[in-house]
């Protein structure tokens, strides 16, 4: 067994520890607590000081085969002018780069991630978390718009899923992708798909932008010209005229397990809604300031007791995948909500809402042992509110259990 010491632990499942412990044995955390309990004869004890000791973090929404685009893709007044502009680098990228899917997984677990929820047209990203060690859920992500074929293409996905899925590290799902990009066929065959095939969560952008609202209310506005530019719109479809969660509701896809990206846009009265229906969702600020939907409401989001996650989205419209720079704005951004609660969405509201809840996203007997190690200065009183304001990867350390700690510095 190794105990390792430090001057704080988060277990996040209660409060911090000031001079605590973590036990670990066969990859697994056997003990936390306070140092009064006496070590077993044999242990190797591991002191490490002016550290903060907290289990890995959750990147809940990446597209990590966009990683390639990084720095190309500017930002945009509108989500519906930055896609266009996706479109047009993916398009000039020739795919998904492999070299560069690998190194932002590398940065992301230099920066404390150890597992993703992530996102993609193709399963490219699958092989190299493998590869990588890390865990995952990887949802195939399906575009089909028109009720025309639309089950051919979703067949495709589900069959690309299928053949890559497991219960291991790394895990596949399905996802739609939005409401202006998915037809009513789509959604219905991927609700038969997931419910035959699929025990886990599904995904889908929601209230990204107020075109989308638009959109659904008169099958109008920037979603309808791009659809058209890109000759995927379907003239037999008939706005909802509703917001997007009721639209979601009447197409099915309203349930436990879902997990809503971005959220910018709902209401109070559709916050509480998915509240009742044990929705996640998943914030991704800088990326929202991005691509021009806004700043995400992270004050309404606390208060309307919406399980609530934390993401980067892709490195096309952000500077990198580290989860301590989101924690950092969304404080900036929300200053009166408790440091805890925010550390709970970058840990424990992602592995529940993946279906890690037993592995990981909390330090207690049981779990894996994938554990960090963040440096912290003499002199802090409130580690949470420390851990919140910015940490950068040369300030973290993983710990491992069959050896000495494995250093980013």
């Amino acid at each position: 067994m190794i105990r390792y010491i430090a001057d704080w632990i988060l277990p996040i499942a209660g409060p911090p520890l000031r001079r605590g412990r973590v036990d670990v044995e066969g990859g697994r955390v056997v003990g936390v607590g306070t140092l009064d309990a006496v070590a077993p004869s044999g242990s190797t004890l591991v002191e490490l000081t002016s550290t903060a000791i907290l289990p890995a973090l959750v990147n809940t929404h990446t597209h990590l085969e966009l990683s390639g685009l990084r720095g190309i893709v500017p930002p945009a007044p509108s989500l519906a002018e930055w896609v266009a502009r996706l479109l047009t680098c993916r398009a000039e990228s020739g795919g998904a780069d492999p070299g560069a899917i690998r190194r932002a997984v590398e940065e992301a677990r230099a920066s404390g991630t150890g597992l993703f929820g992530d996102i993609g047209n193709s399963l490219a990203a699958v092989p190299i978390l493998e590869t990588a060690g890390v865990a995952a859920c990887v949802f195939r992500e399906v575009l089909a718009f028109q009720d025309s074929g639309a089950e051919a293409v979703v067949g495709a996905a589900v069959a690309e899923a299928l053949a890559a899925a497991r219960m291991g590290p790394v895990r596949v799902g399905l996802a739609a992708h939005a409401p202006f990009s998915v037809g009513r066929a789509a959604f219905a065959a991927l609700d038969t798909a997931i419910r035959a095939s699929f025990d886990g969560p599904r995904c889908i952008h929601l209230a990204e932008s107020a075109d989308e609202l638009e959109f659904l209310q008169t099958g109008r506005g920037a979603w309808r010209d791009l659809l058209d530019r890109v000759g995927r719109w379907d003239a037999d479809w008939v706005p909802p005229r509703c917001g997007p969660v009721e639209y979601l509701d009447r197409v099915g896809w309203l349930r436990p397990g879902l997990i809503a990206i971005h959220g910018v846009h709902l209401t109070d009265m559709e916050l509480t809604r998915l509240v009742g229906r044990g929705v996640t969702l998943v914030t991704c600020p800088r990326s929202n300031m991005w691509t021009g939907v806004g700043q995400p409401p992270i004050d309404r989001f606390i208060r309307s007791g919406v399980r609530l996650a934390l993401g980067t989205d892709s490195l096309a419209s952000v500077p990198d995948l580290n989860l301590f720079a989101e924690l950092e704005l969304i404080r900036r951004l929300a200053p009166s909500v408790p440091a805890r609660r925010l550390l709970e969405c970058a840990t424990v509201r992602g592995a529940e809402a993946l279906g890690f809840a037993d592995e990981l996203g909390q330090i207690v007997p049981g779990r894996r042992a994938a554990l960090i190690a963040v440096c912290v200065p003499g002199g802090v009183s409130d580690v949470e509110e420390y851990l919140v304001s910015g940490i950068t990867p040369d300030q973290l350390t993983w710990l491992e259990d069959d050896g000495p700690p494995e250093s980013n510095h």
